[in-house]
């Protein structure tokens, strides 16, 4: 069966600077496994891809990129010139690869800008932004012309995970707990529900957030959202239920949960419809992540939508 897979990262040397909070609590080991295939391209990924059945991948920066610059114009040159590279490899493998534009949030204007020069003259399919730009979030009325864009280009954003900009206490002492262990899903989760609770989708109501790892946690949550949200207090008066919005204008991805309950899980909550099928290369087997969905028991319908129907409508590939 055709596999699209959506949450797959390199690197470039002008950004290897912008990890080093990544790379503090992950094993040396396993971080010089991922470094070596971060910056490959053309042998180790696409044998990968050959070796285990995925037909395109979509590529994307790796976490945090030029989204803690503190310095405008130099993040938006390097976001630039690594579109205009991931173009390139693009190019050379219009079968294989597309990718996501990197975009430099400190300046909004121009990170609309330059999802549109992405989109319509470098052939990408929408942009992954890696959480927070420093320390500001997605529901900011200062990124209103980022999805303002988006919707009218038709294009989705992937909200990927990075570090908060500040500590949590409940985490002090237990660096198992860093990162994608589960901070990083804490963040996600909580970045994409204050775009849901401050009106953004209302704003934008044909803009469609993507979220790996199954969404974050979401799925699971969706019943008390909706019940809290009915006694507490508002920031913003919804035109809907919270609920409503993670269905209608959020997708999510299998990338980085090779996990049946939570698959199950989110095909009853969200539907086999709002899924796509990812690995999350390479932090995470390609490997694993085929055999996962290959075995998984669902129709061969929603298999299909999953590995590459979904993908392919939303993404128009």
């Amino acid at each position: 069966m055709k596999k699209i897979v959506l949450e797959e990262h390199f690197l470039t040397p002008a950004l290897a600077g912008y990890g080093a909070n990544v790379e503090a609590f992950i094993d040396p080991e396993h971080f010089r496994h991922y470094k070596s295939r971060l910056g490959d391209f053309e042998d180790i990924r696409l044998q990968e891809m050959d070796a285990h059945g995925i037909d395109i991948s979509v590529l994307s920066v790796t976490t945090p990129g030029v989204q803690v610059e503190p310095d405008c114009a130099i993040a938006v040159r390097k976001a630039k010139e690594v579109n205009d590279m991931l173009a390139t490899v693009m190019q050379r493998n219009p079968t294989r690869f597309s990718g996501f534009a990197h975009l430099a949030l400190q300046d909004p204007v121009e990170a609309a800008n330059e999802l549109e020069r992405a989109v319509k003259q470098l052939g990408m399919c929408g942009a992954l932004i890696n959480g927070h730009t420093n320390g500001e979030y997605l529901d900011d009325p200062k990124f209103w012309p980022v999805w303002e864009r988006a919707e009218a280009l038709d294009v989705p954003i992937y909200l990927h995970p990075a570090n908060a900009p500040d500590s949590a206490k409940c985490l002090d002492g237990y660096v198992e707990l860093l990162g994608p262990a589960w901070a990083w899903t804490a963040e996600t989760a909580t970045h994409a529900l204050r775009m849901v609770m401050g009106g953004v989708f209302d704003r934008f109501p044909k803009v469609t957030l993507v979220l790996g790892h199954m969404g974050e946690t979401l799925p699971f949550v969706l019943w008390r959202l909706d019940s809290r949200y009915k006694m507490m207090k508002h920031t913003h008066t919804l035109q809907k239920l919270p609920s409503q919005y993670i269905r209608d204008n959020i997708m999510i991805t299998t990338a980085g949960s090779c996990d049946v309950p939570a698959l199950l899980c989110s095909m009853l909550a969200l539907g086999a419809d709002r899924i796509m099928f990812s690995v999350d290369y390479p932090y995470e087997s390609t490997a694993e992540a085929v055999d996962f969905i290959t075995r998984a028991p669902i129709s061969e319908i929603d298999r299909a939508k999953i590995c590459h129907l979904n993908a392919e409508r939303l993404l128009r590939l």
